[in-house]
């Protein structure tokens, strides 16, 4: 699989304020990146368990944490296809 790296820039006082680590807020980071772009429908629940490097059960499973509703874009299509 090919990856691409992006920068981001995050002031020292966001690390000290939540106390962890660089390796756990980054993929904090991808994880929080991965539920927003599927709720938006911007990415389909496997490519966002790929992003927030998960399996796909495992990051459907995890949507509740976040108070997402899994396979909400499915039941969009669903709904759009019996209208």
């Amino acid at each position: 699989m090919i990856t691409r790296q992006i920068v981001i820039d995050i002031p020292e006082a966001v690390f000290l304020a939540d106390g962890i680590d660089e390796a756990t807020f980054a993929q904090e980071l991808r994880v929080l990146a991965a539920v927003k772009l599927y709720e938006l429908g911007r990415l389909s629940s496997g490519r966002a368990a790929e992003l927030a490097d998960m399996s796909r059960v495992e990051f459907l499973s995890n949507l509740n944490k976040y108070k997402v509703f899994p396979l909400e874009s499915e039941l969009l299509d669903l709904e759009e296809s019996l209208a």
